[in-house]
């Protein structure tokens, strides 16, 4: 052995610890990775060969033994635009960066809000230039996570994108938050609720949207499809989506809507129709960002835990890079809370 290291240039490789521990260079690599997938008698054995060679697993001789990058991506499939815009990304980004930042892992974050930066990002994640990827705001339809199932890099998504998810995701409680908005309002004596959803592609918009109709349906308030208009998370299509409404519905005297950001939107234009809040229309958002605080009145919310969303997200992934995940993918749904303020 000591003429392999010779021949080697002195530094012993993890073949040489695999070889004098007795196991194979897969299981010597998830002993000094620390995955938990090895009896403790083999762990003893490869640390001891550790020892005895003076093996050291520093960074770059990990990810060349193990065609590892060190770096994951953060993938957000919106235009720019809407990432600065809305508080919601810069949150799981803090979340993200706090999980890693004890970590060797370096964050990559990537924009393809349209289909020239998507095919350039699938080119990047074919040619495997990161360990793996968070995906951000996933629509139904989005081929990305497909791409990467096929590619065999471990990923976490926020949202799930259907009832039957089957990629590791971290998402908050939507239909529950919803529900106890509008059952919010209900409490307080409004009878003409609406709501302002977000694209009903994205799942978390659409279980939003049934706690909306379940709270309704438990207070025996009958189902008015007028009272529901779709937006996009956007202050301008919040701000559409309420002319809609009081075009339809003028007398309406509480609005739900879907995001902080659209609940701003729709605020703006009930002040220039002369609707108070809440005196003539109440009004709540869902995210409990920054938007909600700063408004006036102050914005009842749903909070989301969206830091610790990032953080669980990051935690996944790198549990899953490190082959600590099984074949069923886990999901994580965090609970919400409704924070009362002025505007309901």
């Amino acid at each position: 052995m000591a003429a392999a290291r010779v021949r080697n240039g002195g530094r012993p490789t993890l073949e040489e610890v695999a070889a004098r521990a007795g196991v194979g260079r897969g299981t010597a690599s998830r002993v000094i990775n620390g995955s938990p997938r090895v009896s403790e008698a083999t762990r003893e054995a490869v640390q001891a060969a550790v020892a005895e060679l003076g093996y050291v697993p520093n960074r770059a001789a990990r990810a060349l033994a193990g065609n590892r990058t060190d770096a994951i991506a953060l993938v957000v499939p919106e235009p720019e635009t809407r990432f600065f815009a809305e508080p919601y990304f810069s949150a799981i980004v803090r979340g993200v960066g706090a999980a890693l930042a004890d970590t060797e892992m370096q964050l990559l974050l990537t924009l393809a809000g349209n289909d020239r930066e998507r095919r350039r990002l699938a080119q990047y994640l074919t040619a495997h230039r990161v360990d793996g990827v968070l995906l951000v705001a996933v629509h139904a339809d989005d081929p990305l996570p497909e791409l990467l199932e096929q590619l065999g890099m471990p990923c976490v998504i926020s949202g799930a994108r259907h009832a039957n998810e089957p990629l590791a995701s971290v998402d908050s409680d939507n239909f529950d938050g919803a529900r106890a908005a509008v059952e919010h309002l209900i409490t307080r004596g409004r009878r003409s609720v609406a709501t302002i959803t977000g694209r009903l592609e994205v799942y978390g918009a659409q279980r939003r949207l049934d706690g909306y109709r379940a709270a309704l349906a438990a207070a025996g308030l009958p189902p008015d499809e007028r009272l529901i208009a779709p937006a996009d998370f956007t202050e301008e299509g919040g701000a559409r989506a309420m002319r809609e409404l009081l075009a339809r519905r003028p007398h309406l005297d509480a609005v739900f809507a879907a995001s902080d950001v659209m609940a701003a939107g729709a605020r703006q234009v009930l002040r220039e129709a002369d609707r108070r809040i809440p005196d003539d229309v109440a009004l709540i958002g869902f995210d409990d960002s920054v938007v909600a605080r700063h408004m006036h009145p102050a914005l009842t919310s749903v909070r989301q835990p969206i830091e610790e969303m990032g953080r669980r997200m990051a935690q996944l992934l790198l549990e899953e890079i490190a082959g600590r995940v099984g074949e069923e993918r886990p999901t994580v749904v965090l609970p919400t809370e409704l924070v009362v303020r002025d505007s309901s």
